[in-house]
């Protein structure tokens, strides 16, 4: 151990308690003003260490069958996508998804203790530690055993500059990475226009029209393989513009497969239908097998350039066109006949393949940027493995 360091039970220096909830929480939700915040995780922001704001309040009753919270103390997601940490920037109460770390003692640089608690070391510890089955769970009595490293306040603030250093990179990055997709679509509506009111006046035909099939994947579930080489894949796989296999992604072997295959190109678009609507990627022939939650549509080049295609399914306008025909269940689903009837310009094919050809310049950059964005998080892993593991 470092010259200095001690290592405690987190339940030795810090307050770890639960949330609780008032039931029936419905009867305890207000909007007014003397309403206290409830805390969801819904109001944690993707990337973000902190909670700055609530979407709900509970009448102040409620209080005496929650857990109150303070700014400046840690919360912890204890279901679910179990132990990550957040920063309370408001005062509040929290359910019985959450645990509330308090640094009673202020042995901890507020955060360190962020980075710490969000270290590939502990978030191992947590999921070695975690019980429940399908859902992981974890209770304050399993968190108060874990292990922390407790440096010298100096060392601890010395390891927030250089860690601060390196996520403010990997953030500036990112946001270069959302400034090239709103000038990808600025770029769009420039050239074409809303493709929902069409202001320009382009000729329209409806999808099916325009495409030699539009069908969706496998209405059931296949025989699965450890050993196959096939993936099963939907909606949920189609990231940035790509079929991405995940670490739940289940495969199946070459013959069930064949049993399955869907005749697709490079001028295939691939789009999500169930769930997260919206999700598209083009088919790079990937190995893969297609599940229902994901349409696939084979583009005629006779009428339109595929890369026009994905941009115009990414605008907000066909979003919206999505949410507007998608059931209004729990799970939201877009029928195949809401897709084939959708009306979709036609601009002239120079103009499309102009723009195609924008895109690929930007997509270019963008690539480079998530070249240095993970060589970045390398550098950063191996700094939080070097203080943390």
């Amino acid at each position: 151990m470092k010259q200095g360091w001690e290592i405690k039970k987190l339940g030795e220096v810090c307050t770890i308690e639960r949330g609780g909830s008032p039931r029936p929480i419905q009867a305890y939700i207000t909007e007014s003003d003397d309403g206290i915040n409830w805390i969801k995780i819904g109001d944690a922001t993707d990337g973000s260490k902190y909670i700055t704001s609530t979407k709900e309040k509970i009448k102040p009753e409620g209080m005496k069958k929650s857990r109150f919270v303070h700014k400046g103390d840690f919360i912890l997601s204890n279901s679910m996508s179990f132990g990550r940490p957040y920063i309370l920037a408001v005062d509040g109460c929290i359910h019985d998804g959450w645990l509330v770390i308090h640094d009673d003692g202020n042995r901890f640089d507020k955060n360190y203790l962020y980075y710490y608690l969000g270290s590939p070391n502990i978030y191992n510890e947590f999921k070695r530690l975690a019980v429940g089955g399908v859902v992981n769970n974890l209770n304050s009595e399993l968190v108060r055993s874990v292990n922390v490293c407790i440096p010298p306040r100096e060392e601890q603030e010395r390891i927030v500059v250089e860690l601060d250093c390196l996520s403010g990179v990997i953030e500036k990055k990112r946001e270069q990475l959302r400034e090239l997709d709103a000038l990808a679509q600025s770029i769009f509506y420039q050239m074409f226009g809303d493709p929902i009111t069409n202001e320009k006046g382009w000729e329209v035909k409806k999808l099916e029209e325009v495409c030699h099939k539009i069908g969706d994947g496998l209405h059931g579930t296949p025989k699965y393989d450890e050993d196959g080489g096939v993936a099963f894949i939907n909606g949920n796989n189609l990231i940035d513009g790509k079929i991405v296999i995940t670490d739940r992604t289940l495969f199946v072997n070459d013959i069930e497969a064949q049993k399955y295959r869907i005749d697709m190109d490079a001028n295939t678009i691939l789009l999500s239908i169930n769930g997260t609507l919206g999700r598209t990627a083009i088919f790079r022939n990937e190995n893969v097998i297609l599940g229902k939650s994901a349409c696939y549509c084979n583009i005629n080049n006779t009428f339109l350039i595929t890369k026009f295609v994905e941009h115009l399914m990414n605008s907000l306008s066909f979003k919206g066109f999505l949410e507007d025909n998608s059931s209004k269940s729990t799970i939201k689903n877009v029928g195949l006949k809401a897709i084939r009837g959708y009306g979709i310009i036609l601009p002239p094919l120079t103009l499309q393949q102009e723009f195609a050809d924008k895109i690929e310049a930007i997509e270019k950059q963008k690539e480079l940027i998530k070249k240095s964005i993970s060589e970045t998080e390398t550098l950063f892993n191996a700094r939080m493995d070097y203080y943390f593991n």
